[in-house]
């Protein structure tokens, strides 16, 4: 007996018997499957009968995606495949019904392979939400041809993927408010579409560093939008490069789009840093530093799904330029959020650009504060790529020696900008400043000479949102703490200012 069974159940075309027809499901349903449950009894149709009878049951027969339940104990292996119109599928991977579902979208690939970040992410989210499900969908047959290619089948497989969820919501009840889509790249269009082809919204879409190329001027129906869910959030994190070009979408795409480091390019993922870790670690994550700061949006948000007591914070901006300058750290009317798992699900009419910096490996957190100098004097020359360092002493721990450069100084004028500390100082006590000796200054020069002074200092931590600050007097000592003014002494290369007012 010859039966021909499609390829989204079997994996092949053309199958000879039918205990190549049963084995076959059973290697798809991960694992027994008896002679029954495959082509029925009595009234049962069997699965093979129920894929060929469901109303409709022929939308099924053309996705090619695969849609794998990974468990906690096996997150790197697709040990167990939901199909769609398969019912008994659902119960032989133990999908959980009253949970949360994450469905991971993958981007392009090059090797026909899944990547090394698939089971970090999936075992990251385990351990965040333990009784969830966390679905891989398998799209890499269609994700490893020419990049134009793959980029047009992120429909086809948008389209997958919503028959899939709501096939789910249909036939389980199963509610789409517990369905959150992350999709990298390539992925993140093909979640965007899959958003917009559900016959209810998905509570969330996640996109990480959405696709640039051939997307940067599509549509909304053709790529990720703030439409596509009920909340989207997206993390740029490799847009260098012109519009269009740039790996990384550039545009805002969701209710929040967040750009660490302003979205360009991601601190460690510079060549020399790559020599570095190459000597250390050998060429086992060289694909990582390849595309280091493309995938870095998945890192970030893993960073956010294991250390949840301490979620990165973004600040609202018009741009990176003022966010640069220490303009933006403010919490305000939503202006600030976190970023990655835990975000505060804003929805304005326009897309929020936020900002933040990050350090260079996990945990990326950072703390952020806006400096603000006011220099007075009757200098009348300005003064530029003038160098300092400024150190911060809080309550719990220092940061010493910052480094910042001003790009002008000159008298009568306040000038604002950002610093960040890898460490938490706890609440901020004192600042030391060093104008540094190679400058245009000398230390004895400029404290002695009338044509510049620092008259004010303002200190704003984004973190706590609290203003400290300190005017110096004209002939007041270059040293002040703890409330009371002391001299410095001999010493005249640095100085504090007390922010408790």
């Amino acid at each position: 007996m010859c039966v021909c069974v499609c390829v989204c159940v079997c994996e092949c075309v053309y199958v000879i018997n039918l205990s190549s027809i049963k084995n076959c499901l059973a290697r798809r349903l991960g694992g027994s499957v008896s002679w029954a449950s495959a082509f029925g009894s009595g009234h049962d149709p069997g699965i093979l009968g129920s894929l060929l009878r469901i109303p409709g049951g022929n939308d099924f027969v053309d996705i090619e995606s695969k849609f794998a339940l990974r468990t906690p104990e096996d997150t790197a292996e697709d040990t167990c495949h939901l199909i769609p119109g398969v019912i008994e599928s659902v119960a032989n991977c133990h999908f959980n019904h009253t949970s949360k579902t994450f469905v991971v979208i993958h981007g392009w690939t090059v090797t026909g392979m899944y990547e090394s970040w698939v089971p970090k992410l999936v075992a990251a989210l385990y351990k965040r939400e333990p009784d969830s499900n966390v679905i891989v969908v398998d799209w890499l047959s269609r994700a490893q041809q020419h990049y134009p290619v793959s980029a047009g089948y992120t429909k086809l497989v948008g389209k997958d993927v919503a028959k899939f969820i709501n096939w789910l919501a249909e036939e389980f009840q199963y509610p789409l408010d517990n369905v959150h889509l992350l999709g990298y790249s390539l992925g993140a269009h093909a979640a965007g579409i899959a958003g917009s082809l559900t016959n209810k919204k998905v509570n969330r879409i996640t996109g990480l560093d959405p696709a640039g190329p051939n997307f940067e001027y599509a549509e909304a129906p053709s790529r990720l939008s703030p439409d596509d869910a009920d909340f989207v959030d997206v993390l740029h994190t490799f847009t260098r490069g012109s519009p269009g070009r740039s790996i990384g979408i550039q545009k805002p795409v969701g209710h929040v789009d967040i750009y660490p480091n302003g979205g360009t390019f991601q601190p460690g993922c510079n060549i020399g840093e790559a020599i570095r870790v190459i000597a250390e670690r050998g060429l086992g994550d060289v694909d990582q530093l390849v595309k280091c700061s493309h995938e870095r949006s998945i890192h970030l948000f893993i960073d956010s799904l294991l250390n949840e007591e301490n979620p990165s914070k973004a600040y609202r901006c018009n741009s990176k330029e003022a966010f640069e300058k220490g303009l933006c750290l403010s919490c305000r009317k939503n202006r600030c959020n976190n970023m990655g798992y835990e975000i505060n699900k804003v929805r304005a009419k326009r897309s929020s650009k936020m900002y933040l910096k990050t350090r260079s490996q996990m945990p990326y957190k950072v703390f952020h504060y806006q400096v603000k100098i006011h220099f007075s004097g009757t200098e009348s020359d300005a003064q530029t790529n003038q160098a300092f360092e400024i150190s911060l002493y809080g309550t719990v721990a220092e940061s010493e020696n910052i480094p910042f450069t001003l790009p002008e100084v000159s008298a009568n004028k306040t000038y604002s900008f950002l610093i960040y500390t890898e460490v938490d100082i706890g609440e901020l006590l004192m600042l030391k400043l060093k104008w540094k000796s190679d400058s245009y200054f000398s230390w004895s020069d400029w404290w002695s000479s009338p044509g510049f002074a620092i008259e004010k200092i303002r200190v704003k931590a984004g973190e706590t949102q609290k203003k400290v600050g300190k005017a110096i007097e004209e002939g007041e000592p270059a040293y002040i703490a703890d409330g009371n003014v002391k001299w410095c002494g001999h010493s005249r290369k640095q100085f504090g200012s007390v922010f408790k007012n």
